[in-house]
């Protein structure tokens, strides 16, 4: 059984930090890619990032964040990371992180969190 749990999400400053995490069980963290990503209030959901497990560790961020956020992994612990700097008012939302069911940011997700709410005030 494949868990994921969100953490680290609240309130920030426009132009601030904020790093979330994503703790997994039931497998290892680098087995599957796996992706954050996030709905805003009234919008649709959106994929914020994406890390591969593949060879080349190959990551995707959605034209919005990049430059300002950092996806990582860190095996010791079984967590991805979502590094947000520069953090502005339209990143305010609601994030998940998700499985694939490969080593490719492709396909259908699999397993989901609960999700952690990140609010940007201006």
């Amino acid at each position: 059984q494949l868990q994921l749990v969100e953490s680290g999400g609240g309130l920030v400053e426009s132009g601030g930090s904020l790093r979330l995490s994503c703790t997994v069980s039931g497998f290892t963290v680098d087995r599957y890619a796996m992706g954050w990503f996030r709905q805003a209030p009234g919008k649709e959901r959106e994929r914020v990032s994406c890390i591969s497990s593949s060879g080349d560790g190959k990551i995707y961020y959605e034209d919005s964040v990049r430059g300002r956020f950092t996806v990582s992994r860190d095996k010791a612990e079984n967590t991805m990371y979502l590094l947000m700097n520069s953090v502005k008012t339209e990143d305010t939302g609601d994030y998940f992180c998700a499985t694939y069911p490969s080593y490719y940011c492709n396909g259908k997700t699999d397993s989901w969190g609960q999700g952690t709410q990140v609010t940007v005030s201006s």
